[in-house]
């Protein structure tokens, strides 16, 4: 792979005899040591040149890291120093700190993809020597000249709420790092095929919430909420952190390259709506290597309910003239708030109201319409007709009807 003459130097902050920041019975040296580790390999399987300054819980004075961040590869900007370290002082979320020397763009980028899978952005800045503003603060930056040397603050290890991300997230974080890395170098980026074991999903308790009604949400039992989280108490506060345990039943799905929300429910038949619920989602930005969780009751080979997708022209009025049902079971069905369509909005219409006489199909990959058709002795017009479509394009996952040779249509 061609790496365009970048190598990389990870570091892991602190070991040994050195526990770096601590709280109760967590460790900086134990976290940066995982994240270091991960980060090193990661960079091996991209075919990076990398190396690292430890790999177990030793003692590294500072000429033995030193000697390893400048004579490995040389000194000059193309080798990337980055050295993990979580943070102390009570603060919340990530923080990079970058040398005098260089731009604020890789840290830039990589704050941004580590934001990208759930941890606060705090800031980017420079740090320079009370006696000497014109050398850096830190002696990796300030003793490796040439280097792009950065410091990667992941958390805050005396803070509740950081200390939880780091013990389920940490390593999704890394993977951050190394995507905004890879990007920043001109390599392409491959996400970790085994991404989704690396994390579970993290909820934050809202006003009104309970254990019930979260458990409810993500199909999983009240038990199992306890059990992850080691709740001593069913009393949930504001602005707790929740790990919800993966229920495999519903499907995961690593984000790709030119993905959307709206493309992804589309093929599995669901909302963006719900994606968004059910991964706690803010926005509609997705990061290449992503991990969603798409909901069950929405697989649609396996529901009651077949999926339409609001087109042009349509109302709520015509499609429920069109499936025989009534206006107001598809508001509840769809927990829908206003009579208001927009296209290619997906609506769950209940298969019992729609005519014995014509069939149901899911589409699958690899299918297309003439394909449907000439399986069920049908035209593709008819098809087309009877679902209202106005193109030959078909999506997987998309419920389509197949009339019935026998019926009059």
């Amino acid at each position: 792979m061609n790496n365009n003459g970048y190598r990389i130097v990870v570091d892991a902050g602190h070991g040994g005899s050195d526990p770096g920041a601590v709280s109760g019975n967590l460790r900086e040296k134990d976290f940066t040591l995982k994240a270091a580790n991960y980060m090193y390999n990661r960079f091996k399987e991209l075919g990076v040149p990398v190396a690292i300054t430890r790999d177990s819980d030793t003692t590294l004075s500072r000429a033995e890291r030193l000697n390893t961040m400048r004579n490995t590869f040389g000194n000059d900007s193309k080798v990337l120093v980055l050295s993990n370290h979580i943070n102390a002082g009570g603060g919340e979320g990530a923080e990079i700190v970058y040398p005098l020397r260089t731009s604020s763009t890789l840290p830039k980028m990589i704050l941004e993809e580590i934001g990208n899978r759930g941890q606060i952005k705090r800031k980017i800045y420079q740090r320079v020597l009370p006696e000497n503003p014109s050398k850096d603060y830190y002696y990796i930056m300030r003793e490796t000249p040439n280097t792009t040397a950065l410091l990667i603050e992941y958390g805050f290890i005396d803070n509740k709420n950081d200390q939880k991300k780091l013990e389920n997230n940490l390593l999704d974080y890394v993977e951050g790092v190394v995507e905004a890395v890879s990007n920043y170098i001109g390599i392409n980026y491959v996400p970790k095929q085994d991404d989704v074991n690396i994390i579970d999903s993290e909820y934050i308790v809202k006003s009104g919430d309970t254990l019930y009604s979260i458990s409810k949400k993500y199909n999983v039992s009240i038990d199992d909420l306890i059990k992850e989280n080691n709740l001593e108490s069913t009393v949930l506060s504001i602005n707790q952190v929740l790990s919800i345990p993966r229920n495999k039943s519903n499907l995961s799905y690593t984000v790709e390259k030119g993905d959307t929300l709206y493309k992804i429910a589309n093929t599995y038949g669901t909302t963006v709506d719900k994606i968004k619920e059910l991964n706690n989602l803010e926005s509609d930005i997705l990061s290449i290597g992503e991990i969603l969780y798409i909901p069950e009751e929405n697989n649609i080979e396996e529901t009651d309910y077949m999926v339409y997708q609001v087109e042009k022209g349509d109302t709520l009025y015509s499609i429920a003239k069109k499936y025989n049902v009534l206006v107001n079971d598809l508001i509840a069905i769809n927990n829908l708030s206003s009579n208001i369509l927009y296209i290619g909005q997906n609506l769950q219409i209940p298969r019992d109201n729609i005519e014995t006489n014509n069939i149901i199909y899911v589409v699958k990959p690899g299918d297309t319409l003439y394909r449907i058709a000439n399986n069920y002795n049908v035209s593709v017009s008819d098809i087309m007709k009877l679902n209202n479509l106005e193109t030959t394009l078909l999506s997987i996952g998309e419920s389509i009807i197949i009339p019935n040779n026998n019926s009059d249509f």
